[in-house]
């Protein structure tokens, strides 16, 4: 029994962490129709200047714990902010060369990376609760888990209620519907569109600076690593859909630990054959919209 809730409770939290990289792509594709594929180095950045903060104020405290993932979200929102003004801008109606400049600011970003931080892997450190484990029913969950489920919950509330309740929400809603009628209301979607990206760069930088602390290492390669599952949950779930991404994202990471412990570890396997049979039964993904 304590086998079976450990895997379950640990596929949650890495579900988790799953949401909070792909979130921001979900959406940004959503509103946008836009597939980032620089998203990876929003979170790698943003992983960077956390891990930077926290060495300058000390790793093992939760206040440099918590200013990390602060100063995370906003170089994620700041970078994702300047794709957007320089490169995405003008290239709304060329989604061929949207892909194309994506690809190529991804690889450029990694080499950026490695050149400023170099090729290995950077071993990190946080404060020690995070180290330590907590009893459910006889199995013992890493914290870092449960740090990983309060934060993907947070985000999804916040983004949802932003949204469905704020006046920009409801702006960027209409914008996506209806653009010509809402700039002929005197409001500038191009404003909106960018918040967009900033929210998403954001939620990557949080991603990132805790993807950090669940791998307990920071390299120029991380979110291209993430990205891969980011970009798997997203098309489960349905391109767009921030609630079918969350589903997704941790019935993705669940199958995966299941796996890996009774299936010889062929986790990746699995969610590779869930992919492709989602792909050929429901295209749409799980709670993607019909075209």
């Amino acid at each position: 029994m304590s086998s079976i809730v450990l895997i379950i409770l640990t596929g949650v939290g890495l579900g988790a962490l799953y949401f909070l990289v792909a979130s921001g792509l979900s959406l940004i594709y959503g509103l946008m129709h836009v597939l980032n594929f620089a998203h990876g180095a929003f979170l790698t950045l943003s992983a960077f200047a956390g891990w930077q903060v926290a060495q300058a104020l000390g790793t093992a405290s939760w206040g440099s714990f918590l200013v990390s993932i602060l100063v995370g979200a906003a170089v994620g929102a700041i970078f994702a902010t300047l794709t957007e003004l320089i490169l995405i801008r003008p290239l709304y109606e060329r989604r061929i060369e949207q892909v194309l400049v994506t690809v190529g600011l991804s690889f450029a970003a990694v080499a950026l990376f490695e050149g400023i931080w170099g090729t290995d892997a950077v071993n990190i450190s946080g404060p020690a609760w995070l180290k330590g484990t907590t009893e459910v029913l006889g199995a013992r969950i890493p914290n870092t888990y449960w740090v990983l489920m309060l934060a993907a919950a947070a985000v999804l509330v916040a983004l949802v209620l932003f949204l469905g309740k704020t006046r920009y929400g409801m702006i960027i809603r209409a914008g996506v519907e209806n653009r010509s009628m809402v700039t002929a209301l005197g409001i500038d979607v191009r404003k909106s569109f960018t918040l967009v990206f900033a929210i998403g760069g954001a939620a990557a930088g949080i991603g990132g600076v805790l993807a950090m602390h669940y791998t307990t290492f920071v390299s120029a390669h991380l979110g291209a690593t993430l990205l891969i599952f980011a970009f798997i949950v997203t098309v489960i779930g349905g391109l767009g859909s921030l609630t079918g991404a969350a589903i997704a994202s941790v019935l993705v990471a669940v199958l995966q630990q299941f796996a890996n412990v009774y299936l010889g570890g062929t986790g990746d396997f699995i969610v590779v054959v869930l992919l492709a049979v989602v792909l050929l039964v429901r295209p749409r993904g799980l709670m993607g919209r019909k075209a």
